[in-house]
């Protein structure tokens, strides 16, 4: 008898690390990999929306607001899962210097585990300076 109870709490325990390590896999993953893609799209829309003219002229780096979150819209709706929502909002977006605060949303898949459905918020926040020496 004692034997059997312990073979029924080892199933049990492995039952719900699996159920956790799913749960974690799946939070770390997407974290992982929204942060890395909001980085490089980041950088590539800062590039992108400089004003050339004004810099040529006044010799300051300055960016374009609305070119900048048009840019950053497209490529990271280019790049992103299909599967999943993402909610981004801007912060701080200042033409002069160039520094744009950028931050993402998403949630994890959805778990149902003993009729009780889980599901983790990702969150990423970014900010980004272009510097310049002179």
């Amino acid at each position: 008898m004692k034997e059997s109870v312990w073979g029924y709490w080892l199933i049990i325990l492995g039952l719900f690390v699996f159920v956790v390590m799913m749960l974690y896999q799946n939070y770390t993953t997407t974290n992982e990999q929204d942060y890395y893609l909001i980085k490089e799209v980041t950088e590539a829309a800062l590039s992108d929306s400089i004003d050339w003219a004004h810099y040529r002229k006044y010799g300051e780096m300055r960016i374009i607001k609305e070119k900048f979150v048009e840019d950053f819209t497209r490529r990271f709706a280019d790049s992103v899962n299909i599967n999943k929502t993402y909610n981004i909002k801007f912060y701080d977006i200042y033409e002069a210097p160039p520094k744009v605060s950028v931050k993402v949303t998403t949630k994890t898949d959805t778990y149902r585990v003993m009729g009780d459905t889980t599901a983790v918020d990702v969150v990423n926040k970014l900010d980004a300076i272009i510097e310049t020496s002179k």
